[in-house]
């Protein structure tokens, strides 16, 4: 397995980060033009499509969930031939050009109606649950994101690769970002205790299930008996290979952890606690 999380800075390339730079207040801006703004953009729209489905906000939560994880999973199982077709690149552009609208959609929908269901319990005044929660907040995005660990290559200015990680988290659980979607689902279920919410939690942590095993079919595809060697030393479920023994954790493993990737998710993650107020004023202006 590779090495996850390395980052050597002797190698980076300026131009390619000011490259990066670039397309992402590219994407943004074309992003914005073209589904977020009210008056250019077709996010109202597709989302008053749903809507139109059903009048019950669990049913409109699960099928944007639906249309995003068919897309999402539909498109990463197709991405060998894909690439073979149109080129790694290509691929990762028409990727994210799919992904990003949908996922955007998404979440201001869930931000503009996580209370407008059911109330289910309402613990929000128990000591100690406030804190529990943002611990495991900031537990699940350290689980997460480190999928993405190389960002110029999720951004196509690096050749896009299929990794075969297996240090740092992925010693942990080689599915991280099931775990995190995991803590987090259950994290925020209880603490806005909204049948929305619910309904929101159960339709993503069936999106990474489904991704556990798409995931390990599409590397045991790839990377054949290189791949059956990673599996044999880690697990999905957190520690457990680790406690019975095929997960050998070298002295120094902690410094695995002690890497400029980790180090940005944990700003990010701090940084998007104190952002929550921004982030909610900036949905409930799409009125989506």
């Amino acid at each position: 397995g590779e090495d996850a999380a390395t980052f050597d800075l002797n190698s980076q390339k300026i131009s390619s980060w000011l490259y990066f730079t670039a397309i992402l207040g590219v994407v943004l801006s074309v992003l914005d033009l073209v589904w977020i703004d009210p008056a250019t953009g077709f996010g109202k729209a597709f989302v008053d499509g749903v809507e139109g489905i059903s009048s019950s906000h669990e049913v409109v939560m699960l099928i944007l969930i639906f249309i995003f994880a068919a897309f999402h999973s539909g498109m990463a199982s197709i991405r060998d031939a894909g690439e073979e077709l149109i080129g790694e690149r290509a691929f990762r552009v028409l990727f994210a050009g799919i992904s990003l609208p949908l996922v955007v959609s998404t979440v201001v929908y869930f931000i503009n109606h996580r209370y407008d269901g059911t109330q289910l319990w309402q613990v929000q005044s128990v000591p100690g649950i406030h804190q529990l929660v943002w611990v495991s907040s900031f537990i699940s995005f350290l689980f997460l994101y480190p999928s993405t660990f190389n960002l110029l290559e999720v951004a196509a200015v690096d050749k896009p690769k299929m990794h075969l990680w297996e240090t740092g988290i992925m010693r942990i659980t080689r599915h991280p970002q099931m775990v995190g979607q995991v803590i987090w689902c259950l994290a925020h279920t209880l603490w806005v205790g909204n049948s929305v919410v619910l309904a929101a939690s159960v339709g993503l942590i069936a999106h990474h299930l489904f991704g556990v095993w798409n995931g390990d079919r599409r590397l045991a595809t790839r990377y054949g008996a290189a791949f059956e060697a990673v599996k044999s030393r880690t697990s999905i479920v957190p520690f457990a290979a680790i406690l019975d023994g095929r997960q050998k954790l070298p002295e120094d493993y902690y410094r695995e952890f002690i890497r400029l990737p980790y180090l940005t998710i944990i700003g990010l993650t701090v940084g998007a606690y104190f952002a929550h107020p921004l982030m909610q004023e900036a949905s409930f202006r799409l009125h989506w």
